[in-house]
């Protein structure tokens, strides 16, 4: 690991671009912001790339970074991948970009992947089944799966409940069924060498997350989202044993601010040996990440391959 990775407090798996500088206001946008405000009873900070950037370079954290495009479903203006790639790139010590690709653009969505980390350097892609309206395995996606499978770069699928669209008249048209961390297994058996990560406390669907990451070697769990006070004591458990090299931190930030996660997180029975795994080190080691002496930029140095630590669960 580089000096400076090893300076780093902590590698966050999971930030939103939530303001774009270039797009005009968005009327849909402005709904779901009010509505997610009301979800968490306070207003959301919406920072610029920039803004994310700063924050993270001062409390001495790498972000992965990313918009979601569920401009199909929800008629919601995205960010677009180019902006956040591009604002990234200002800040190579703070942000990794990841982009979103709608699945059911198929080859469309396919030739944007490959586009994006060939001339953007786009380092990982997210996808929200329930707010970009599709089922994970639909085979479908697979065009866009492929080519993220060919580029050696993560995909974080979100899980379980979402604050997306809650309270607002039928969820705002969300379907939490999309979001069972279970039809994430059919992905990991057809795409074995894709580095899959489930993202959140995958609520009411924890236990099926946790036989997925078990079972599957290419598949990681974020703790995103939640505060680690709220954990499921099973996910407690299997972070501390089964899955201790499979569990990633991720914050939701500005949902959550990595300094109120960190905090409670210092309160986990997480154990001393785990919480270093957990913090930074299986995220050096999904992402591949060393730094560049010629450019300043992070480089993958060899595409993430299915991790063999752990050992297989008892029948």
């Amino acid at each position: 690991m580089s000096n400076f990775l090893d300076s780093l407090v902590a590698i966050d798996m999971h930030t939103h671009a939530t303001l774009s500088t270039r797009n005009p206001p968005d009327e849909v946008a402005i709904a779901m912001d009010a509505a997610m405000d009301a979800y968490f009873k306070q207003p959301l900070p919406r920072p610029t790339i920039d803004a994310t950037a700063a924050y993270y370079r001062e409390h001495k954290m790498l972000a992965v970074i990313f918009p979601v495009d569920t401009e199909r479903e929800t008629g919601q203006a995205r960010i677009s991948n180019e902006e956040v790639a591009e604002d990234a790139a200002r800040h190579p010590d703070a942000l990794i970009p990841f982009a979103s690709v709608d699945p059911m653009r198929g080859k469309m969505g396919a030739r944007e992947v490959r586009r994006l980390v060939n001339s953007y350097g786009v380092q990982g892609f997210k996808f929200h089944p329930s707010a970009q309206g599709f089922y994970p395995n639909d085979r479908a996606a697979y065009a866009v799966y492929e080519a993220i499978a060919e580029a050696g770069v993560p995909a974080i699928f979100h899980s379980g409940q979402t604050g997306v669209g809650a309270g607002l008249p039928g969820g705002g048209g969300i379907r939490l069924k999309y979001s069972d961390p279970m039809f994430l297994d059919d992905v990991a058996v057809d795409f074995p060498s894709l580095p899959i990560v489930i993202a959140h406390p995958s609520f009411p669907w924890q236990d099926n997350a946790l036989a997925v990451a078990t079972h599957k070697p290419n598949v990681y769990i974020d703790l995103s989202g939640w505060s680690p006070r709220y954990f499921p004591p099973q996910l407690v458990k299997y972070a501390n044993t089964l899955l201790k090299h499979k569990i990633l931190f991720g914050s939701d930030y500005p949902v959550i601010t990595p300094e109120r996660w960190l905090k409670d997180f210092e309160a986990l029975d997480i154990r001393p040996e785990v919480r270093p795994l957990i913090l930074k080190h299986n995220a050096v080691r999904l992402l591949g990440l060393d730094k560049d002496p010629l450019n300043g930029r992070y480089q993958r140095l060899k595409p993430p391959v299915a991790t063999d630590c752990c050992p297989a669960p008892q029948p």
